[in-house]
């Protein structure tokens, strides 16, 4: 009964966290647990669950008497997630350099050939997706599940934040990717670890953060 009921909450946790990373669920959006109920066919008590879950990885906020909506971060969090993102990214470099093989490094090739087909269809949710996928693929090359837990939770925020912040005519960061595995091909630490951080500089430099945000709830936009 147990296994069952963790993996509902887990299918729940997994189609909204797709939705909302894909940007079919924008910030601000209410997340009204009844229509959630009967959309998975499930209790409120799961759904309940499955939203507790999300908002412990900050990508919904609960509302007292008001409920759950898909979280909007703020300025000052989307620049803390990115200084996170240095931080973490920088020795996640410094290590693959160190373990990188023939076969690590073809497979970050082969993912960075998937990246340039992707981006050629200029489809927003897809360059979002494969883009950050890169630095996932670096983390699961290296074999430590923890970080790779931690990257998917980080890049599921950034997404969040790009969608937020960044201007439908921003720069890609493809050659980057590029950049980097020759780096890491020349086993050369110091150079990919400054091309990782001033990816991830670039990156948050593309966002606009004095836009005003458009809500999809009625009671925010109204405020």
């Amino acid at each position: 009964m147990e296994s069952s009921l963790n993996t509902n909450t887990n299918t729940i946790v997994d189609a909204l966290t797709k939705a909302i990373v894909e940007h079919r669920l924008h910030p601000g959006t209410k997340l009204a647990e009844q229509k959630l109920a009967d959309h998975f066919g499930v209790s409120r008590t799961l759904v309940r669950q499955a939203l507790f879950q999300l908002s412990q990885n900050r990508l919904i906020r609960l509302e007292p008497a008001r409920g759950a909506f898909v979280a909007a971060p703020s300025v000052s969090e989307a620049r803390q997630v990115f200084a996170v993102r240095r931080m973490l990214e920088a020795e996640m470099t410094r290590a693959f350099v160190r373990e990188a093989t023939p076969a690590k490094i073809k497979a970050l090739k082969d993912h960075l050939a998937q990246e340039k087909v992707v981006l050629k269809d200029k489809d927003l949710v897809n360059r979002t997706e494969v883009l950050g996928d890169f630095h996932v693929r670096m983390a699961q090359l290296l074999e430590n599940e923890v970080l790779v837990q931690m990257m998917v939770e980080l890049l599921s925020r950034c997404s969040l934040i790009t969608l937020m912040y960044q201007t439908e005519n921003s720069v890609e960061h493809n050659g980057d990717h590029d950049e980097l595995i020759k780096a890491i091909a020349a086993k050369d630490e110091a150079l990919a670890v400054r091309l990782m951080e001033e990816h991830l500089r670039a990156i948050e430099a593309s966002l606009t953060f004095d836009r005003k945000i458009p809500s999809n709830d009625i009671a925010m936009a109204l405020a």
